[in-house]
């Protein structure tokens, strides 16, 4: 079995034992095969890659070929304990209708992002270029990331639209902690990693 990506590592300590998950976006399906395997979880992936589905069969994972861009509606209202989208909220049409499905099929939603606040990336603007980094690896007139937001604006978003953050961290491009991500995550964090819900 592959392992867990760091950044899905820190995912998996927040999600409960014995949850239900629907994993959007699921790539190879490693993810929910570790939360199944280690914390008796049970759910779904949403895939549109053939090749990826072909490896989530493969790890075990129930998965439905989709497109986000097309919506949830076949998932009826809090059907999950955990809905997560990782690496992939950039790259959909409507993130912030995909946010509110998240959370209307879900109790709790989880995701991750790219980070453009990051000094590098103001840096590269400063000099009258599009950033280009470890996780924003394409140029502009190649990417897939179509919705490119900071920290700062998620969280605003978040505020704005009745969401309550509940646990929150920023890492480096090898998904390492430390001080500076911690008092600034806005400025020194190249990947955000959010963990929500509707605010009672």
């Amino acid at each position: 079995m592959t392992a867990l990506h760091p950044d899905q590592t820190i995912i998996a300590a927040w999600i409960r034992s014995g949850s239900r998950v629907l994993d959007l976006g699921c790539g190879d399906g490693r993810l929910l095969a570790a939360l199944q395997r280690e914390q008796g979880a049970s759910g779904y992936g949403i895939e549109i890659d053939p090749e990826n589905i072909v490896r989530c069969i493969t790890n075990g994972v129930n998965v439905v070929q989709s497109n986000l861009d097309d919506g949830l509606a076949d998932f009826d209202d809090n059907s999950f304990d955990y809905v997560i989208m990782t690496q992939t909220l950039q790259a959909v049409r409507y993130p912030h209708h995909l946010l509110h499905e998240m959370l209307r099929i879900g109790r709790e939603g989880i995701v991750t992002f790219p980070n453009m606040g990051h000094w590098k990336c103001r840096a590269q603007i400063a000099f009258g270029r599009m950033p280009v980094t470890q996780h924003l690896p394409d140029t502009w007139y190649n990417t897939s990331n179509i919705h490119i937001c900071t920290i700062k604006d998620f969280e605003d978003f978040c505020d704005h639209e009745n969401i309550e953050i509940l646990q929150g961290t920023a890492v480096d491009a090898q998904h390492r902690g430390g001080t500076a991500m911690r008092l600034m995550p806005n400025l020194f964090g190249e990947i955000a990693l959010y963990r929500f819900r509707r605010r009672p």
